[in-house]
């Protein structure tokens, strides 16, 4: 695999972040290391995460190779482009056959990105995570690294929302590396990941440089930080649709697919 393609994709989004001029912050990169397999598991927030958890990568002089849901596959010219960059397509309903493929790459020295919350976030606080990323970093015996993305979601997430003001402030914080045993139970793993992206997500909010503008603007702040999302409850119910929404157009399109 050169990485060509992912090499001109990785320039195209730093020109799109100057041209919207985003105040990206990333913190805590020297945790990835330079080389062998690793997993990077990050919060859900915004349609950008995976370009700015990408930045990790790069600051690092890696690339990382991301699992994505099956539909970002299917317009053929990001396909291609999404398979040159060697991402992983996830269909929910054989997610294993992702796993070994995440597997297969974070056992050759990659580093693979996963967002175990499996969706975006309404309420913007984190939602139970899947085990999918402590089980790859268990199973291949990798570092396990809990990732925070925070103010994405002010330039483009769900709800149709975006953000072309200028000089919005995105934080990525990565915390210490997990190392998980070999015999370790991948469902008490992922607890470990997510106590301690939790606790990097309060951080995150409590750093983070901007504030709403008025009390319009206070929609992308949690409830529980006086903001107007949706409680978590609410939240969940809200996420749940849109990934029921999300699996009928994937199944409609497969269907005309093989008409």
């Amino acid at each position: 695999m050169t990485d060509l393609t992912y090499r001109l994709v990785v320039r195209a989004a730093r020109g799109l972040f100057r041209l919207l001029g985003l105040r990206i912050e990333v913190r805590g990169a020297e945790h990835l290391p330079t080389h062998g397999g690793a997993v990077l598991a990050s919060n859900h927030v915004s349609f950008l995460d995976f370009l700015f958890v990408g930045l990790v990568g790069t600051r690092r002089g890696r690339l990382v190779r991301f699992l994505a849901k099956q539909s970002v596959f299917a317009p053929p010219l990001v396909g291609a482009a999404m398979r040159a960059m060697g991402h992983i397509p996830v269909d929910r309903a054989h997610g294993e056959i992702a796993l070994r493929r995440a597997v297969a790459a974070a056992g050759s020295g990659e580093v693979v990105g996963l967002f175990p919350e499996a969706t975006i976030s309404h309420a913007w606080t984190l939602r139970p995570y899947r085990p999918g990323a402590a089980a790859v970093a268990t199973w291949c015996g990798v570092p396990l690294l809990p990732v925070v993305v925070w103010g994405g979601q002010r330039v483009l997430t769900v709800g149709g929302r975006v953000g072309l003001r200028r000089g919005i402030p995105v934080t990525v914080l990565v915390g210490e590396p997990l190392h998980p045993a070999p015999d370790a139970d991948p469902r008490v793993v992922s607890e470990q990941l997510r106590e301690a992206t939790a606790a990097l997500l309060e951080q995150a909010m409590d750093d983070y440089p901007g504030r709403p503008r008025s009390a319009a603007d206070r929609w992308w702040l949690p409830a529980s930080r006086g903001g107007t999302a949706p409680t978590p409850e609410e939240g969940a119910r809200l996420d749940e649709e849109g990934m029921r929404r999300a699996d009928l157009a994937a199944a409609g399109r497969a269907r005309r697919r093989g008409q």
